[in-house]
């Protein structure tokens, strides 16, 4: 696969937790999550994106609101869980974002604020419409998704290199 070939970034914050006495990382998802990440899915099938690779959060609600996603999606992709990605800064998300392989054209990553949507926002150096605002207007909710399109390797994704082509949340 070429180093010019169209990528896309599926961006999604994990849904609606639990707040518990549990560590943090080890909250599970509220009824309300258990309900809004099948219909993230179906969005993603909808809209034909299949991801090649995912990644996710070790985190319980990340990993819980991937296995519901993943449910409504046509082919299940390979996942790996990386224990980075949670609490990670910007700079950690798009270094993780650098060593995917550029045989991966499909890229979902399924984490937590506030970097998931600081990485969306860095990302988009470019929006469709009205996008980028409705974006940073809604503070980037469970279950939302970002989706961004940039041309090149993944050593090359840097603030700005992006097209942001939707945003999606079940309650919007």
């Amino acid at each position: 696969m070429s180093v010019d070939t169209p990528r896309r970034i599926v961006l999604l914050r994990h849904a609606k937790a639990e707040w518990s006495d549990e560590s943090d990382h080890e909250r599970p998802l509220a009824d309300r999550g258990r309900r809004d990440a099948p219909v993230a899915g179906r969005w993603l099938a909808g809209a034909g994106i299949a991801p090649d690779l995912s990644l996710c959060s070790t985190a319980v609600r990340t990993r819980e609101t991937w296995k519901l996603v993943v449910s409504e999606l046509p082919h299940r992709p390979k996942t790996l869980y990386d224990e980075r990605l949670y609490e990670a800064s910007l700079g950690e998300l798009i270094a993780i974002l650098n060593e995917t392989s550029d045989e991966v054209s499909d890229l979902m990553v399924v984490g937590h604020n506030p970097g998931v949507h600081a990485l969306a926002d860095a990302l988009a150096g470019e929006a469709e419409g009205d996008l980028l605002a409705r974006m940073n207007r809604s503070g980037f909710p469970t279950s939302a998704m970002a989706v961004l399109t940039f041309n090149g390797s993944w050593k090359s994704v840097e603030h700005g290199v992006g097209r942001l082509v939707a945003f999606w949340s079940p309650h919007a």
